[in-house]
């Protein structure tokens, strides 16, 4: 049995659909994706790489 990721919505998304979800998956990956379906998974990246993006972006705005 594989257990599914625990999606979570971007805490910068407005009303409707028009979000970004983030999950941690098995095997240390980070998946993105514009909708809480996995079907429509845009990314997949390993944490270090997540981790290095959300600080690239913090300090740039």
């Amino acid at each position: 049995m594989t257990t599914q990721p625990a999606w979570r919505k971007s805490s910068f998304c407005g009303e409707g659909d028009a979000c970004v979800y983030v999950a941690t998956a098995p095997g240390a990956l980070v998946k993105v994706a514009d909708r809480v379906d996995p079907a429509h998974l845009v990314l997949a990246t390993t944490q270090a790489a997540w981790a290095d993006f959300l600080r690239a972006v913090k300090e740039t705005g």
